[in-house]
């Protein structure tokens, strides 16, 4: 059985993660004041609207507070002289091993929200599919970009 990758996301990854999960509840914030304008126009239940609410406000704590530190502790990597592993998942644990020889370029990436918080993403192109390690620090994702490289480099000449 293969160890478990040892190498964590940054610990900033948190507060990221809890903004963009709260941005993304807007849309789901939609159907109970969707609702809300149909009870206003139209002699529907307000009792519907209450548990639309209340739901909301729930889906709001799990994914704000809840999932983010979860998936923080799950989220690990390793990149080794021949294959990057990658676990992540909170409710199904997903590992993907990359083989070295297949990487065809790596990218750091970095968004407006990452950027406030001096972080980044490497992202790692195979031929067939982008697979993403997210919130690392600059100096992290940097270095680990330019060793991945590297590997794939000498992976490539073998």
């Amino acid at each position: 059985m293969r160890l478990e990758p040892s190498q964590s996301l940054s610990k900033k990854a948190l507060p990221v993660w809890r903004l963009r999960a709260f941005f993304e509840s807007f849309f789901v914030a939609l159907v109970p004041i969707g609702y809300g304008v149909f009870v206003y126009f139209f002699e529907l239940p307000l009792w519907i609207l209450w548990i639309l609410i209340s739901g909301y406000m729930a889906y709001l704590v799990i994914t704000v507070f809840i999932i983010p530190p979860i998936r923080w502790k799950k989220w690990r990597y390793d990149v080794l002289a021949d294959e990057i592993d990658l676990q992540r998942g909170v409710f199904v644990v997903k590992r993907t091993l990359i083989p070295m020889s297949r990487v065809q370029h790596v990218d750091t990436e970095q968004g407006p929200l990452l950027r406030k918080y001096k972080l980044a993403a490497v992202s790692i192109s195979t031929a067939a599919t982008v697979h993403q390690i997210p919130s690392l620090t600059m100096e992290v994702a940097d270095e680990l970009r330019d060793r991945i490289a590297e590997l794939a480099a000498v992976a490539e000449d073998e």
